[in-house]
């Protein structure tokens, strides 16, 4: 029989936390990456093409289960949840039409024209 693992409650709470926050799906997420990655440098050659940080870190993450997480995991949920509530906290007044603060979002798997 299989030991089922225990998740702490701060950790159950980040999880919550950041797939809330981290509103596009991975798939969305990646080909945003691409395009902001696909100026004048080249892409690697890894699987991740060298995508930019810290939309890989934040893939990586949503490719897991809560269960696999590492305390770097841990880490990237907490910042990339600190990062989107700073940046909604600070919302410009052209809200989503500022492509500098809807870019920013972007980066971080958040998509500010999904909260309408």
């Amino acid at each position: 029989m299989a030991r089922e693992q225990r998740i702490e409650p701060e950790v159950e709470q980040l999880w919550q936390d950041f797939h809330d926050r981290v509103n596009v799906t991975s798939e969305q997420l990646r080909t945003w990456l691409m395009t902001q990655g696909s100026g004048e440098e080249a892409f690697g050659p890894g699987p991740d093409l060298d995508l930019p940080e810290p939309g890989r870190q934040i893939l990586a993450v949503k490719r897991k289960r809560k269960v696999d997480l590492t305390p770097d995991d841990i880490d990237v949920m907490r910042e990339t949840v600190d990062e989107i509530e700073g940046l909604l906290d600070s919302r410009p007044d052209l809200g989503p039409s500022d492509e500098t603060w809807r870019r920013a979002l972007l980066d971080l798997g958040h998509d500010p024209l999904a909260d309408r």
